[in-house]
């Protein structure tokens, strides 16, 4: 299994000849979609869908998993759509994916919130866990964490406990380009100090 982190939030799964992509956003590069066979998507904000991007696309057997909420905006794609719900599980690009969480982190009090489904992927080396813009902590063992560090919602501390309470075996830098050199290096030495377990940055484009 290969999985490569692209700008911001995005990853791309390519296993047994299946590719998986989570959170094609507007931030993410173009090839990060190509050939997909699947795509999730954890919520509406455009850091983490491209919708323009995804009507581009001209691959009639394209499947998208999402909340229902978000389904509803994506009527128009040449895929089919499908919608989940935490607790449900189901198989995409031919991936074992497990939907938990429910709603997006509080980003201000006078902002709504709106749906946030975090996904399970089931991989050789254990379970990888995209959480989206959330700490939702899942009931099940987690091997790699991609966990979010900067946001309009979220502070440093937040994180670190997040990563604590999940307790993975190893963990890796989301939603992170918000930040600039600096603040990246400083972010990495907190993670990796006092995450708990082994902490990592990949680039736009690493794989691991």
């Amino acid at each position: 299994m290969r999985v490569t982190k692209f700008t911001h939030a995005c990853l791309r799964i390519e296993h047994d000849g299946g590719v998986l992509v989570i959170d094609p956003g507007v931030f993410s590069e173009p090839e990060a979609l190509d050939g997909a066979d699947a795509v999730l998507i954890t919520h509406e904000h455009m850091d983490h869908v491209d919708i323009e991007a995804l009507r581009a696309l001209k691959q009639p057997e394209l499947t998208v998993h999402t909340h229902a909420d978000v389904e509803a905006q994506l009527a128009d794609l040449d895929a089919d759509v499908y919608a989940v719900a935490p607790g449900d599980t189901f198989v995409a690009a031919g991936m074992t994916v497990r939907a938990h969480g429910g709603r997006h982190a509080i980003i201000h009090p006078d902002i709504p919130r709106i749906v946030n489904v975090g996904f399970v992927i089931d991989t050789p080396g254990g379970a990888l866990y995209h959480p989206g813009d959330a700490f939702h902590v899942p009931d099940e063992p987690i091997a790699t964490l991609f966990v979010p560090v900067s946001a309009p919602w979220l502070k440093l501390a937040e994180a670190i406990d997040f990563t604590r309470e999940v307790a993975p075996e190893r963990a890796f830098a989301l939603h992170d380009s918000l930040l600039v050199e600096a603040g990246q290096q400083m972010v990495t030495g907190h993670m990796t100090r006092l995450s708990g377990t082994r902490y990592a940055r990949l680039e736009p484009g690493e794989s691991i």
